[in-house]
């Protein structure tokens, strides 16, 4: 796979654009020492041919669960090789698994990402990436917009549980960045991990009603359906690859594979399929996450975590309405802040941190104690997921030119009848005959801290 592939590999003294190209894997390969003995040389005749046979040395494979479990980066390197989380793997399976019953979510930025290259609308984008994914014998092709109803609902919930009853741990720091959560536990560990949301990002709730409510709906059991998400991160394969996220009773993963932007656009290329030519059309909708009954949050290309935590937490709190929420923009464009104010003083105060320059930041306020927010919206890529580290590239325009039109078309999209997830209907049906009392098992997870390797190779020199 190509350098520009994978996000990477963090160095502590040089944080600063998450998506910048890394060769870098500092876990060693242990060599062991083998003991001395007898050689033997055999004396051969002018005619003998004494071309040397060298041994096939296999290449070595890294799973992911090993980047997991592995102190020496931060994040996935480009040199890790995935053997179960791209596109060939998911070609495989639809070759070879008939029984199997796969369906594709797709996120919401890698639709802008699609829509702003292309230059086609919003919808259009996903009509077509649906029709392509249909083509290759995919059989449900939905949207995680939907699914992001319920990690902001639990978030704020969470957020009005800490703030009622345990400010010692404050500011609440979202969860969804896979690429910030392995920082923390990588580096940062149990000073900042308590800070941490618990819980579970879009892909992976989308992951949990795939393999169970729908499961159950179309009568196919969870080892049965293959569900792939198309993700605007690399990292969303190292989330998808969590312990946390297998059911042990199914053997089943909620999200069996990830691919993304550019891998999607590498396989067109390869099958020789042009975007634009694919078919543009709507289609019944099949249920509440069917790409024609989506939409967008308002807030940030990352979610609205921000934005719907305080709008939320100001009416439940303080009884009050914000019908506009100002972000300020501070020290640079990738931190903003808002607050709310009575009089003189400050009652609540929430940020968004992009990008790990400012993170670094922001996590040793919390170490020193100095951090006034009571809830930050942490996303690792500069300028959030709509930069994410697998968007696709721009062919002759500049990056920032495509990431411009890729932020507007999402902005488009977020005014196209957009709701609150608090008056969805149908989040209120599936919170009652889905969710119920489940909510911690499907909803929400566990981080833990990843012990520091002692070893000297992991020593920079």
């Amino acid at each position: 796979m190509a350098a520009a592939g994978f996000s990477s590999a963090l160095k502590i003294s040089d944080l600063n654009d998450f998506i910048t190209p890394s060769q870098e894997c500092i876990k060693p390969v242990t060599v062991e020492k083998q003991k001395k003995g007898l050689g033997s040389i055999r004396i051969g005749d002018d005619t003998d041919d004494l071309t040397l046979e060298t041994p096939k040395i296999q290449r070595v494979q890294i799973t992911l669960n090993d980047c997991l479990a592995c102190s020496g980066c931060i994040t996935s390197a480009e040199s890790v090789l995935i053997t179960q989380q791209s596109t060939d793997e998911l070609l495989r399976i639809l070759s070879e698994s008939a029984d199997r019953h796969i369906v594709v979510s797709i996120a919401p930025q890698a639709r802008a990402s699609f829509a702003a290259k292309y230059n086609v609308s919003y919808r259009s984008a996903g009509y077509r990436l649906r029709s392509f994914l249909k083509k290759l014998g995919v059989k449900e092709v939905l949207d995680t917009s939907f699914a992001r109803n319920f990690t902001l609902i639990e978030t704020k919930r969470e957020f009005l549980k800490r703030y009622k009853e345990d400010r010692s741990r404050l500011p609440m720091l979202s969860s969804a960045c896979p690429g910030f959560v392995c920082y923390i536990e990588k580096t940062h560990g149990e000073a900042i991990l308590p800070f941490l949301s618990h819980v579970r990002s879009p892909q992976q709730v989308m992951g949990s009603f795939v393999k169970t409510f729908l499961g159950s709906k179309l009568s196919i059991a969870p080892d049965k359906l293959y569900h792939v998400t198309v993700m605007p991160c690399f990292d969303k394969k190292l989330e998808a690859s969590r312990d946390d996220f297998f059911n042990e009773v199914t053997q089943s993963k909620d999200v069996d594979c990830v691919i993304t932007p550019v891998e999607l656009e590498e396989l067109m290329l390869k099958q020789n399929v042009v975007f634009t030519d694919l078919e543009d059309t709507e289609e019944s909708p099949s249920g509440q996450f069917a790409l024609e009954h989506c939409y967008q949050h308002k807030g940030s290309g990352s979610g609205g975590f921000g934005e719907y935590v305080f709008t939320s937490a100001v009416r439940e709190l303080f009884g009050e309405e914000v019908p506009f929420c100002d972000f300020k923009t501070l020290r640079n464009k990738d931190f903003t802040e808002v607050m709310f104010t009575r009089g003189d003083q400050v009652l609540l105060r929430v940020a968004i941190c992009n990008g790990f320059r400012n993170i670094q930041n922001i996590v040793q306020r919390i170490k020193r104690g100095t951090c006034n927010y009571d809830f930050i919206e942490v996303m690792a890529c500069p300028s959030g997921c709509l930069n994410g580290g697998a968007q696709l590239r721009p062919n002759e325009e500049s990056p920032k030119e495509l990431l411009d039109r890729v932020v507007e078309l999402f902005k488009e999209s977020q005014q196209s009848g957009g709701r609150s997830p608090d008056s969805d209907s149908a989040v209120d049906e599936l919170y009652r005959d889905w969710i119920a009392d489940r909510a911690e098992r499907l909803l929400h997870t566990k981080y833990k801290a990843v012990a520091k390797s002692t070893s000297g190779f992991t020593v920079k020199w």
